[in-house]
């Protein structure tokens, strides 16, 4: 016998074996819960209960974990949240004279970063949308929202479970429960579209989309792990050109892209995809925090959710929550 030949062969035997238990399996490594809401709009001056809203909402996220699942989705306890996805419009006015950096002290001190050291028990999640003003360095009054994102995000890749940060400091990826989520802000492109109508120096998306396939490429590569992309912008807006949601569609081909998830517009459970394709994205719109959030399960096999809404019925609101927007499908394989 050839030791010299032998020897290697039982360590890359062993190595490979320590490789695939490291590794999550498709039907039991991957289980993660979450929460998502957007457009949260926190005020300083004027319309401050919308604060006191928001508020109530995530007193709910606080105290949901354990109780059961709807009916129609499987009941079954729910699970302890990872942390909370939040899709921009954080703040009401990103670039106001004496209101944008009071915004932003309401929006730190309900949903903290750590989960430690604000209302919200989980780590916060979040990503800018137009409401949030212009990019760090552009702002006109001495405050800016990109510039708190981007500090906030060193301290995620300190605290962890960040692992990719973008070189601007903006966009970021993590795992959570063998699943993997990229936060690529306003929108994925990389710069405005010519035929955007709105101002490109606030809606400009700053490399997010170049971010995305590099990330994509590093983080997750071959193998079908499951991906979860989050952004203030969805398919069903004008706020950005089809050729540019054609080229995120693209460049997700060989990825097992499981759910999109946005704001902006509204509160609704849908998929999308270009013209003349095959398969399409499950999307999720996740609405307004002083309304409500989404709730969401990915295991190896299946992706659950629905939406814990304040059940408002006449002029007040008397504590009580229901569910609407149902998700329950098996895991999306690539798009090609």
């Amino acid at each position: 016998m050839d030791r010299r030949r032998v020897l290697p062969a039982i360590a890359a035997a062993i190595w490979g074996l320590a490789l695939a238990l490291a590794a999550p399996s498709a039907a039991g490594g991957i289980d993660v819960t979450f929460f998502v809401t957007s457009d949260s709009h926190y005020e300083a001056v004027e319309r401050l209960d919308r604060n006191g809203r928001d508020l109530d909402t995530i007193r709910q996220m606080n105290v949901l974990a354990g109780q059961p699942w709807p009916e129609r989705l499987g009941r079954g306890a729910i699970g302890k949240p990872q942390g909370v996805l939040v899709l921009g419009d954080l703040v009401d006015d990103g670039d106001r004279k004496g209101e944008t950096a009071g915004q932003w002290k309401h929006f730190v001190k309900q949903f903290g970063l750590d989960g430690k050291d604000g209302m919200l028990r989980y780590p916060a999640m979040e990503g800018w949308g137009n409401h949030d003003g212009p990019p760090a360095g552009r702002d006109k009054n001495g405050f800016s929202v990109q510039a708190e994102i981007q500090r906030r995000n060193q301290a995620r890749r300190r605290l962890g479970p960040v692992q990719n940060v973008s070189q601007n400091g903006l966009h970021y990826s993590w795992d959570w429960g063998g699943v993997h989520f990229v936060q690529l802000n306003l929108y994925p492109s990389d710069k405005p579209h010519p035929r955007t109508k709105y101002n490109p120096v606030w809606h400009d998306p700053q490399q997010a989309l170049s971010f995305l396939v590099a990330d994509l490429k590093k983080e997750v590569g071959p193998g079908g792990r499951p991906v979860v992309l989050a952004s203030h912008y969805g398919f069903d807006c004008d706020w950005w050109q089809p050729e540019e949601m054609q080229s995120v569609y693209d460049a997700l081909r060989d990825y097992r892209v499981v759910l999109y998830l946005h704001g902006h517009t509204g509160t609704k459970v849908y998929t999308w995809k270009p013209k003349g394709r095959e398969k399409a994205l499950d999307v999720i719109n996740t609405g307004q925090t002083e309304v409500g959030f989404f709730v969401v399960q990915i295991t190896g096999d299946r992706v659950r959710a629905a939406y814990r809404v304040k059940d408002v019925r006449g002029a007040d609101w008397d504590g009580t929550w229901t569910w609407q927007h149902f998700l329950d499908r098996r895991l999306q394989e690539p798009l090609q």
